[in-house]
């Protein structure tokens, strides 16, 4: 693998990182519905530009956080680049062939938590690995996705966000959407509770020559497909929904429902343990968490309510675009 293919890649990354920034500043500043009548507010990203020590083998990224916004409660894009002297037991566990190999991981990260209900939580990441070792060939692969986290759904935008996902599939072959929409829905499942954590979307991971048939230019062409794409698909729902009134009931809910959010990131998402694992920068690992959430004991919603309908309906892996079969 050349420096100017990996640089390639982290210069895509750090324009990606920039352009979801000033997209989502602009929803903050457009405003949207809000209990204390003030829609719209100044909220920017903070910028926070970081170094990795180098006796855990150096890099950097940069951290940017808006938190505080009337439309935007919390929103964390992270950019790292970092290079990994020794690996951790999540990356051996699954690759023993990295053993006694050095490495660099670059990507980008994001959580996007609104503040209106009616607005969907958000996540997406794209990322590469690469693991080199003198007189051997280097170990690469890609890996990301995004997914969607509704509190009140409304089936137009799970279908548009399922269908962002296809469109941006369909150029790397008829099967792609199907496997990486079914890794979502199987990756992001809260066992405990045995329940989806949203309503889906892309998840893939290993994604080189070996797995896919691809080579490095697709696979990085595919990498940027699901980066644009992320925005493609949340910018026209909070267009639609961020106007939309709610109660405080209603907010009350969205908090409980965080809570599952801040379970799954803690217990199951790999990123994280990760994270964790290689000594990651901690207030980068966790940025992901909303700033508010709640459990209740033995909640349990009305039948026939939109709160039960969520889970009785939306959170369940579905084919929302049954004409792809």
């Amino acid at each position: 693998m050349t420096t100017p293919t990996i640089q390639a890649v982290r210069e895509f990354l750090v324009d990606l990182q920039a352009r979801i920034c000033q997209a989502l500043e602009a929803q903050e500043h457009q405003g949207g519905f809000n209990l204390n009548g003030d829609g719209a507010s100044d909220a920017k990203f903070f910028i926070d530009d970081w170094e990795r020590p180098i006796e855990q083998g150096g890099g950097g990224g940069r951290s940017c956080v808006m938190q505080g916004g009337n439309v935007i409660e919390k929103a964390g894009v992270m950019f790292s680049h970092i290079y990994i002297n020794h690996l951790p037991p999540t990356a051996t566990a699954r690759h023993p062939e990295l053993a006694g190999r050095q490495a660099q991981a670059l990507g980008v990260s994001l959580v996007v938590h609104p503040k209106n209900p009616n607005v969907p939580t958000s996540h997406a990441n794209v990322r590469m690995f690469i693991a080199e070792r003198e007189g051997h060939d280097p170990i690469w692969w890609f890996g990301g996705g995004f997914d969607l986290t509704p509190f009140y759904p409304v089936m137009d935008d799970v279908v548009h966000w399922h269908q962002t996902c296809f469109d941006l599939c369909q150029p790397f072959g008829e099967d792609i959407y199907p496997r990486f929409k079914q890794w979502c829905d199987e990756y992001f499942y809260l066992k405990h509770r045995d329940e989806q954590r949203g309503v889906g979307g892309l998840f893939y991971d290993d994604v080189n020559t070996l797995s896919m048939g691809w080579d490095f230019d697709t696979c990085f062409a595919f990498m940027q497909a699901v980066g644009n794409g992320y925005l493609d698909g949340i910018l026209p729902i909070f267009e639609q929904r961020k106007h939309t009134p709610y109660t405080e009931a209603q907010r009350e809910f969205q908090l409980y429902r965080r809570g599952r959010y801040v379970e799954y990131n803690l217990v199951y998402d790999r990123g994280t343990i990760f994270g964790l694992q290689s000594n990651g920068r901690i207030e980068s690992i966790l940025v992901s968490l909303p700033p508010l959430t709640g459990w209740s004991y033995r909640y349990e919603p009305q039948a026939g309510t939109p709160e039960f309908e969520l889970t009785d309906f939306y959170l369940k892996p579905r084919d929302w675009l049954p004409s792809t079969k």
